[in-house]
């Protein structure tokens, strides 16, 4: 494949109220070429992309933007998608209420004399989707889809438009690894096809699977370009984050103690009738790793647990005492707190501040005996977590969408830890968060352990789940199938039973 520019910008510099966003920054797209671009949270990738597909202008003493060697300048992103460049948002575009297959389709309905052809567009949508190797009903409404079905819909809907371009921000952040594979093949198929693609994820070994080249930005700042055949780890993290981050997983952690009472004893839980009954444990300083593919069950499981979803069977005890969990609010006096898998909508209050987010569970005891709220109190206790956590934030009345993924993945966690609880449960704890930051994540995990909490962590990340865990349940079909301890835990281990090659048992 040649090395035919598709995609060309020069000193492209933006400005948001006098804040520079991109300074001089250079990019160049090839044919038939996957294209990394990498930097931390904040460091202008998402800024950049947004000038090439045109929701941003570049600013008017800025740089040029070529596309197949001529100057563009995007009027619109209509404009941009009729030169052939397409994005898939890390946020997705998908409008709830609507089909699969109106999604896919929207602005670009198929017509047969003058009506619109259903029936050509549910066909098309089942072949796209089936070519990513998703069996999913066209008919289906976005919100009766999982996270990763959903994915998988943005990126039909882009691979639909026969881009010359294409820009995968952060799109295997919800899949499995299974689904990942499926993900990379089409994407070797693009680059046969000649297409050029932008791919920015924060798992950084996947760039060095899928990627030719590489370009880094920090601080809004080009700081390096190199092919990724010429790339070492070590040196692509020194370029993101301007320093060496020399252990990602905490190694010096205190062993859990197996022989104590259980902090948490789920002693038998079943959603409903027609499904498995499971059991497990977890124990004071443990980080428990629940892993499995995509629909194996896994959040369903802890939702059931805590009272978010029905179950027909439920028998737990804390500390060796039995309890009952009806709703969340049970969970919360008992001391257990979700962090849902997405935090932006189901974890956070966007529009509301630091503070807001961080007492919202506990307002009332910052309320007077008058019932007004005691303002001292809910600053000073919003403090306390904002510097315990290490939360980057210019204030606690600063809005909690302005920060960053992994400053927003703390700000939860000040939540639930302001309310003094003793089992914590991360869904997805790092999803969309960079490397420096997933370290930092990493060590308040432990740091949380060592005080005696015990944490039940879900992830599809299999690096994620073998560097932290103490003990890892497998799921599969909604069913415990192994328990996995020391040197049982390792990727190929887990997959063997998340995929059903080698069988298993509820050992709790």
């Amino acid at each position: 494949m040649s090395d035919k520019c598709l995609l060309e910008l020069k000193k492209i510099s933006k400005t948001f109220s006098g804040v520079k966003a991109l300074q001089n920054v250079d990019l160049r797209i090839n044919a038939g070429k996957i294209h990394a671009l990498a930097g931390e949270n904040g460091a202008g990738k998402s800024t950049l992309m947004k000038i090439i597909v045109g929701v941003y202008q570049p600013d008017a003493d800025s740089g040029e933007m070529k596309f197949e060697g001529e100057v563009v300048k995007h009027a619109s992103p209509q404009h941009a998608q009729d030169l052939g460049i397409g994005i898939i948002y890390q946020e997705f575009s998908l409008i709830p209420y609507m089909t699969v297959y109106e999604n896919i389709f929207l602005g670009r309905e198929i017509r047969k004399n003058g009506l619109l052809d259903k029936k050509a567009m549910r066909k098309k949508a089942t072949a796209l989707l089936r070519h990513l190797g998703m069996d999913i009903n066209p008919n289906s409404k976005i919100s009766e889809l999982s996270i990763a079905q959903q994915q998988f819909v943005e990126i039909a809907k882009a691979i639909s438009l026969k881009v010359k371009v294409l820009i995968l921000d952060e799109p295997t952040a919800p899949l499995t690894p299974v689904e990942v594979k499926n993900l990379f093949a089409l994407m070797n198929e693009l680059r046969n096809q000649g297409v050029g693609m932008v791919f920015i994820s924060h798992h950084l070994e996947e760039i060095f699977e899928i990627c030719d080249e590489m370009t880094c930005l920090r601080d809004g700042e080009s700081v390096g370009y190199k092919e990724v055949k010429d790339l070492e780890m070590d040196e692509l993290i020194r370029m993101m984050v301007g320093r060496d981050v020399s252990q990602t997983y905490p190694q010096n952690h205190v062993a859990v103690d197996y022989s104590v009472v259980p902090l948490l004893n789920v002693k038998a839980l079943q959603r409903n009738k027609y499904l498995p009954q499971v059991s497990f444990e977890l124990f004071p300083g443990e980080i428990l790793g629940i892993a499995g593919l995509v629909g194996a069950g896994r959040s369903e499981l802890v939702r059931a647990l805590t009272g978010a979803d029905s179950a027909s069977v439920k028998q737990v005890e804390m500390e060796g005492q039995q309890v009952t969990i009806k709703n969340p609010k049970d969970a919360l006096e008992l001391g257990v707190g979700l962090l849902p898998e997405d935090r932006k909508t189901q974890g956070l209050i966007l529009d509301f501040s630091v503070e807001y987010n961080v007492i919202i569970n506990t307002l009332k005891d910052s309320l007077s005996s008058l019932h007004t709220i005691r303002r001292r109190s809910l600053s000073e206790r919003t403090r306390k977590q904002i510097t315990a956590l290490g939360i980057k934030t210019p204030s606690e009345r600063t809005i909690v969408k302005n920060l960053s993924g992994g400053n927003q993945q703390k700000v939860v966690i000040g939540r639930w830890l302001s309310t003094k609880c003793k089992v914590l449960i991360f869904d997805e704890p790092t999803r969309g968060i960079d490397v420096g930051a997933k370290a930092e994540i990493y060590e308040l995990m432990r740091q949380l352990t060592k005080r005696g909490l015990g944490i039940i962590m879900i992830s599809s990340e299999l690096p994620e789940v073998v560097g932290i865990s103490d003990r890892v349940l497998v799921m599969r079909k909604d069913n415990i199938v192994a328990t996995l301890q020391d040197d049982e835990i390792t990727p190929d281990g887990i997959m063997e039973y998340a995929t059903g090659a080698k069988g298993g048992n509820n050992a709790g």
